[in-house]
């Protein structure tokens, strides 16, 4: 069995539909949710749905290897960052070489990099008028949403979208296309 962790920061709405996508079946789970908040909903989505929690303090993943260590213990296949904001150190991906994705709310390379997280990347999309948005999962290296692109879906921008119904049609794209990915890159 292929073993996921998921870091998140936020409500987890994708940490939990990575949780139910692959924690019915046998051939992938979800072993652990990592998370820099303590508070934040992702953790009793996990908690409910009986997976591993394990919160962290920002000297535990800049100045020490306690994170490393403790995501060490789960021997992961993939390390899903599902709304994690904090940028990954180099040690981190060093030890995890290959093993990282992040999912981003663009067409990347458009609208990545810092600060361009949530509804700042939906403001940014719709104030440059584009004509289509969408997600991208993509390895992670040393900058943010700089990584190999491993996946992308899209959708049209109608005259009448506005950033609630954009937000809303990524969220769709992001439950859909994550699960894929994950998949793809464990070549379930």
């Amino acid at each position: 069995m292929k073993k996921i962790v998921i870091f998140a920061s936020g409500s987890g709405s994708n940490a939990l539909n990575l949780i139910q996508y692959f924690n019915q079946g046998s051939a992938a789970k979800v072993v652990s949710v990592f998370s820099n908040k303590k508070e934040a909903g992702v953790v009793q989505k996990a908690i409910d749905n009986q997976v591993d929690v394990v919160c962290f303090n920002r000297h535990d993943f800049y100045q020490s290897s306690n994170v490393i260590d403790m995501v060490n213990s789960y021997q992961p296949d993939i390390i899903v960052l599902a709304g994690f904001l904090w940028l990954v150190p180099e040690n981190f991906i060093q030890a995890f070489d290959g093993l990282i994705i992040n999912l981003h709310p663009s067409l990347l390379p458009k609208f990545g990099g810092k600060g361009m997280y949530g509804h700042h990347v939906h403001e940014a999309v719709l104030a440059a008028s584009e004509q289509e948005t969408g997600i991208t999962v993509h390895l992670v290296n040393a900058e943010f949403d700089k990584g190999e692109v491993i996946y992308q879906d899209r959708f049209q921008i109608h005259d009448n979208d506005n950033l609630e119904s954009v937000e809303e049609k990524i969220h769709q794209l992001e439950h859909k296309g994550l699960p894929i990915a994950v998949e793809r890159f464990l070549k379930l």
